[in-house]
């Protein structure tokens, strides 16, 4: 099995940020940046959790860790022009 990155009890990877990454905070949201985890994976990246790769895809990886808060992401300037607050709007 691969290395992964050491995750301690408490979900964090042990990254000298102490700043808690960002949860979507919409399952759109939690799809479409799992999605971008996943292509991370398949190209190589390093899981930041620990997981059996004969057993687990990159995409039920990709989505653990992005529920966990392990993998940051930003909403963007031009969507929060959009919308107003950075909230999804309908």
């Amino acid at each position: 099995m691969p290395p992964t990155d050491k995750t301690t009890a408490d979900g964090s990877n042990g990254i000298a940020n102490k700043e808690q990454s960002p949860r979507p905070e919409s399952q759109f949201r939690l799809i479409v940046v799992a999605a971008l985890r996943a292509k991370q994976l398949l190209h190589g990246a390093r899981p930041r959790i620990e997981a059996d790769l004969g057993r687990r895809r990159n995409t039920s990886i990709a989505i653990e860790e992005v529920k966990r808060g392990l993998v940051p992401f930003t909403l963007t300037n031009e969507y929060r022009e959009k919308n107003g607050d950075g909230r999804e709007h309908e």
